[in-house]
Parts: structure tokens; sequence; C-alpha cells
């Protein structure tokens, strides 16, 4: 994929001696920009943190995340020029800009980490610590961080053409437009105005489905065959982006999922007397997205753990040459700022890097993470670098194809549990203190790979723009150091104001409790003091959880969690509110099913298999699985936008370098931006929960259900037609050449000054 701006000639060379040709970032080496300013990380870091805030909420309540790099950016540029206008202080340059956002999107990534994998812990019985959680997401994160490092020559520099990155691509066309302004920024905005609207439009006021779906039936034999779109802005400009051809191994394997292996499921399982393990019910009554949930996913993770392996081998080159260009940087022994490397290519010291990475390890060994005797910590320690270094490798990977918001990180969490577990069934390790020690090394192999991908996904928009690498990494650290502490505190929060109480005896065990599973005393909610019973290690008749206990052993009360919490209703018939994210009950099951050796292992090889097949045809193995995995109500929008990539691009004849700075690109890039921070917002209604029920008009439009997936439908193809109408009919791109209004800013800018008007 070209580069944003290009000129003949020109070229860049990283340390290890390889050229980029062919690209200029737009801001060139040469120049001094302010960038790492104590302003840019302050606003970052606290930015992080609200949308850290409001995407661990709406993953609780939902289980999903929204990439924060582009509308971080969006609200810096916002922000900067509305303080300059108002205080008459100079604008911040696209660098501290650029900035704002690196430190600002480790907040969501830490997020999704903190909020898939933490929640499992109660599920397991163990009470959720604070300590522990933010041991978890600060450990994960800073590892992710200084793992990516070392990796960004190989995929920002050297693969630079090869992954698209499309998040990181439109994060930094958000910022050059932001700096430049003209017919790019119109372009630009018209899309976030329609992604903004169109998004608030449908899931705030809910005036159509956020998704449209059609069972195929009637066909004997063939049932349980789902066709699903979710009309999303952001989707539609991601497929764009990528375009035809990543956009269509993708949408295979979503259908390759939806209507091949849930149908297949279905005909072989419908007769079926009992329940199929891993599924909780008899196939016949389970729905396609019960059958989904409890068959494919474990196909998928198998695919995915598969693909990312194949990916990580092709990539060994490149990675082993980027790691011996640092440690040439290393022995050098020079300081990157008083070396010959242009300002563009210097990364944080590799011995940053490396006593880094072994200050956290060490750190996760002398704590109470891993609650087992040293040889275990040891070897946690050493499956958290071997699972951080690969999952952060194949994260990185990942987003360079599809960006951030679509990453699987919950697969490899999947695959890193599966892997650990097993590990620890050989070496004959399946007693409680394992379980907790087993999430312990996927929670932070989850969040390293989940800040790893958001990290290259940063690099990317500052090779873009001009950035200086090691300015970003340090940025990014704070932030994300920042962003884990308080979403450790968050997590508690919410669950603590969700959690139950319930004296019924329907949920109490009548077993006397063990002497040895008895911890510490509680005042009960009658206000008299109880012996404290955590039940970790589960049996009939016996459910894991915490109980409070009389002083004979009998359970009086169950302290029901509000993550993941077993109650909907009270005695008296009344709803329980509760948090039922889907991945940290997936974790907790999986975890049980290893260490009792009931994991549905057929399903996994079949997935590994499965992506075995697809690299052998020649076909991107990781980008397949990917659409295995994931639902294809999001891969289907993705392949319109890709369609209409390739349509474009053909209709208008544009060349590659066009195509990259082309109308319909600007638009897709909008939508993106667009898109995302609307689903904040609408997180914070969700948070507000009465003002939400205030702006939801679903219930006064006429037709019901039906008229509404109708609208979803006419809303998605309007919002297609209207970025085809710009595609084919915008200002054909001249790539290289600036603006007018950029080309007089540049011309009172030289080479080694700052921007005019600086104090």
């Amino acid at each position: 994929m070209p580069a944003l701006a290009t000129s003949a000639g020109d070229s860049t060379r990283d340390s290890g001696g390889v050229e980029t040709p062919g690209f200029q970032p737009y801001i060139p080496d040469k120049a001094e920009f302010p960038e790492l300013t104590w302003p840019a990380v302050v606003m970052g870091s606290l930015l992080g943190i609200v949308f850290g805030a409001s995407s661990l909420y709406l993953f609780l309540k939902v289980g999903m995340t929204v990439s924060a790099s582009i509308p971080v950016a969006v609200l810096a540029i916002t922000i900067f020029r509305g303080l300059s206008h108002a205080f008459g202080v100079r604008r911040a340059t696209i660098l501290e800009n650029n900035i704002v956002q690196t430190a600002g999107s480790a907040g969501e990534s830490i997020a999704f980490g903190v909020g898939a994998a933490m929640p499992a812990l109660m599920l397991l019985g163990y009470e959720l610590e604070w300590t522990r959680v933010m041991l978890v997401a600060v450990l994960g994160g800073l590892l992710g961080i200084l793992m990516m490092i070392p990796l960004r020559r190989a995929f920002i520099v050297k693969q630079h053409g090869v992954l698209p990155y499309p998040e990181g691509t439109a994060c930094a066309k958000v910022l050059i437009v932001g700096e430049q302004g003209g017919s790019n920024a119109r372009t630009v905005f018209l899309g976030f105005g329609v992604g903004f609207v169109y998004q608030i439009l449908m899931q705030a006021t809910k005036l159509w489905a956020g998704e449209w779906h059609r069972a195929i039936s009637g066909i004997t034999g063939y049932n349980k065959a789902v066709v699903s779109l979710e009309p999303a802005p952001a989707l539609l400009g991601v497929g764009y982006i990528i375009g035809p051809r990543i956009a269509s191994v993708m949408v295979g394997g979503g259908i390759l999922a939806a209507l091949l292996l849930v149908p297949m499921i279905a005909f072989f399982g419908d007769g079926l007397p009992g329940v199929l393990p891993p599924g909780q019910q008899r196939i016949a009554e389970l729905s396609a997205g019960a059958i989904s949930s409890q068959y494919v996913r474990y196909i998928g993770a198998g695919a995915v753990a598969a693909g990312g392996i194949l990916s990580m081998l092709n990539a060994l080159p490149l990675i082993v040459a980027s790691v011996r260009g640092s440690l040439r940087d290393l022995r050098s022994g020079r300081p990157a700022e008083e070396s010959d490397v242009p300002r563009t290519e210097r990364d944080l010291p590799m011995s940053v890097v490396l006593f880094g990475s072994l200050g956290l390890v060490l750190a996760i060994a002398a704590s109470h993470l891993i609650p087992t005797d040293l040889p275990g910590r040891l070897i946690g320690g050493v499956l958290i670098v071997l699972f951080g270094f690969l999952f952060v490798t194949v994260s990185s990977r990942i987003t360079g194809v599809i960006g951030s918001s679509s990453n699987p990180i919950s697969g490899m969490t999947i695959a890193t549990l599966l892997l650990t577990c097993l590990i620890f069934v050989v070496l004959g390790w399946i007693g409680p203190e394992y379980r907790i020690t087993a999430l312990s090394i996927a929670g932070v192999v989850c969040i390293a790979s989940s800040n790893g991908g958001t990290t290259s996904q940063d690099l990317k928009t500052g090779f873009l723009v001009g950035a200086t690498p090691w300015k970003q990494q340090a940025s990014i650290l704070v932030g994300a150091l920042v962003s884990a502490i308080v979403m450790g505190g968050t997590l508690l929060l919410l669950n603590a104001a969700y959690t139950t109480v319930t004296s019924d005896a329907a949920e109490l065990p009548r077993e006397t409790a063990p002497a040895g599973e008895i911890r510490g005393t509680e005042l009960g909610p009658d206000g008299k003091s109880y012996h404290v019973w955590w039940v970790t290690n589960p049996r009939p008749g016996v459910q894991p959880g915490k109980y409070l206990v009389d002083e004979s052993g009998q359970a009086r009360h169950l302290i029901d969690p509000g993550i993941g919490g077993r109650l909907t209703r009270t005695s008296t018939g009344t709803a329980i509110q509760k948090f039922n994210p889907p991945q940290p009950r997936l974790f907790a099951t999986l975890i049980e099913g290893i260490m009792a050796q009931q994991l549905p292992w057929g399903l996994v090889i079949l997935g590994a298999v499965l992506a075995i097949v697809m690299q052998l045809a020649g076909v991107s193995a990781l980008a397949f699985a990917v659409g295995v995995y994931l639902p294809l109500a999001t891969t289907l929008p993705i392949f319109v936008g890709g369609v209409l990539r390739g349509f474009t691009d053909r209709a208008r004849r544009f060349t590659p370098e066009e195509a990259e700075t082309s109308p319909g690109t600007l638009m897709s890039t909008g939508l993106i931006a667009g898109g995302s921070l609307a689903g904040i917002i609408i997180a914070l209604l969700v948070v507000f929960e009465e003002l939400g029920k205030k702006l939801d008009f679903s219930t006064m439009m006429p037709g019901g259900e039906p008229w509404s997936y109708d609208r979803a439908i006419a809303a998605f193809t309007v919002m297609a037609a209207v970025l085809l109408y710009v595609a084919l009919t915008g200002k054909r791109p001249v790539a290289g050449v600036p603006e007018e209004g950029e080309k007089a800013r540049l011309g009172e800018i030289g080479a080694n000054d700052e921007p005019a008007g600086t104090r």
C-alpha cells in the first residue's frame, strides 16, 4: 500500500540498511517540531482514562469495545484548536496531536483485556482483588508496548505497502487533514458527519435495528443457517480501506461458519438424544447463535491460533532482521539522539526494552500474581514471555490487516489458555491455585496482545505523519501506566455497584464449609458477623462463589458478583441487573474443562487443520480464520466496503498511489472516525440509562421489528450509495502535492524551525 505522500526518488532507510523506496512522511525527518510536550501527554492520558472507562463499561454490557485512536485524534485537534482561539496560545502541531492519540489509545486496549479476563476470577470462585487486577493491567500493558518496539522496523517500515493498517492509516489522514484543511478535510469531515449521525440514529435513538438477519428456511436438512449484517459505518469504512482481496477472504471465513459449519452441526446433531459436549443443551434445542458460541467458537479459536503461528513463521525472517538491527543499535553504545539515524527512525534504546521486559518478568515472579512455589512462578514467567511475544507479533500483524477494532484478541487469549492449561495438566498441576495461575498468565498475555496491536497501529500513524518513534513509545508507556491503574479501580467499582446478596436457600449449598476454604470474616446484610467461604473447587451441589457462613459452617448468604453473577431475579421476582460479557464465562469454562480433561480438543484441532489447508491453498490463513471467528454480521459489511473500493478503483482507473488518497478512501476514514466517536457517546448513554431511555424512539416507530430490519437495510444502502457517489465524483487526488493552504504553511516553516507563533 503506497504512502500518504510520495515523491520520485525519495526513500527511507532503516538501521538494518533496508530502504522503503518512494516514501516521504508528511513531516520530513529533518524538521524539528514540538512533539513530546507535557500538554500533549497529559491530555492524552486524561482522554485515555475517559475512553478506557467508557470502553470498559461498554465491554461489560455488550462484550465489545470501540477503537479509541481516531476519536482521540479528532478530539485532540478540536480541543487544541479551541484553546488556541480562546487563549491566543500557539496551535498544537500535528506531531503533538499524534502524541495525544498515542497516549490516549492505550486506555481502550487495556479496558478490553481487563474486562475480558479478570471477571473470570469470580466465576472460578476467587476474590476480585484490586492489586491483582492492577498488576495484570500494568504488567500486560507495559509488556505489550516493550515487545512491540523491536518489531516496528519489521512491520511498519519493511512491510510498508504490504500491511495496510487501515485504522492507523485512517488516523494519520485525520491528523493530516486536520492540519491541512481544504477539500481533503471537507471530504473526511463529510464522512465523519455521516458516520456520526448514522450511528447515533441507529444505536441511540434506535430508528432502525443495529443488526439485520434472515434465516434460510424451507430446505430439508438445511436449517439454522442465518445471513446477518451489522449496518455500521465503521465496518463499511474499514472494508473500503482494506480493499476487495482481504475483505473477500474474511467474508469467506464468515460464510463458512454461518452457512456451512452451523447447519452441518445442526444436521448431524438434531437427532442426538442427549447433550453433545461442550454444548449445554441438546443441539435440536439450540439456536444458530448458540451453536456458533458453543461449538464453532472453538473451531474459530483453533483456526486463529494456527493462523497466527503460520503468520509468525512467515514473518520470522523479518522479525529476526528487525531484532538484529535493534541489537546493533545497542552495541553501538550511542544514544539515539546523538547517532546518525534519522529522527523518524529512532526507537527507544534496546537496553530499555530488554531491561524493562526483564524487570516486568521479575515483578511477575516476585508478586502474588502466580500463587505457586518458585518453579511454578518461573515457569509462569517464561510462559508469559513466550506467549506474550508470540501473540503481540500476531496481534500486530492482524491489526496491520484489519485494524484493532476487529482484532480477535479473545481468540489469542483462548489459545494462551489452551496451551497453558495443557502444559499444567502434563506437569500434573491441576489444583485450584493453578487455575488462577493460568488465568493470570492469560490475562497478562491478553492485555499485552491488545496493547501491542494498538501500539503497532499508533506507530504506523506516526510513520505516515513523520513522528519520532521513541517519543511515541514513551508517551504510550505513560498512557498505558495511568490507564492500567485506573481500570482496575473502575472494574471493582462497577462490580460492587451491581453486587447483590441473597439468603434464598435454593442458591445456598447444603454442605458444611470445610475449614480449609474459610478465609476471614465479614458483616452480613443483617449486621451480624459471618465467616467467608470461598468455593474454588466446585462439586455437585456447591457452585463456585463467595458465601457467608455461621459458626457451624452452614451457608447463610450468597454474595453474587455484579459481573458474571448468576442471579437474575430477587426472591420477589424483581429483575436484577448484571454484567454478563461472554468472554469471561468462556475463559472460566475453558480452565475448568481442561483441568478436568473435558475440553473439546477435536473442535480446536478442526480449526487448526482448516487454517493449514487455507494456507496451503494460497489464501491468507489468518485473515480467513478471523472471518471464521468473527460473526458474519461483522465481515459482511466489510466485504461490501471492499467491493465498493474495487469497483471505484476500476471505474476511475486510479493508480495505487492515487487510490490511497482518493475521495472514497478519505470519506471512509471519516466514516470510521464518526462511527467510533459515536460509539463512545452511546457507551455514555448506557451509563446514564434514563437519558438513553428518553432518546429511544423504537417503541414509537410503526411496523414493529420487521420494519426495523427493513429500515436497517435501507439506511445501510443509502450510506453505501453516498460513499460510492463521493468516490466516483470527487476530485481526483494529486499525490505528493500539498494543497494551497498547506503550501503557504510549509513555506513559513524552515527545516529546523518551530511553527510560526510558538512562544
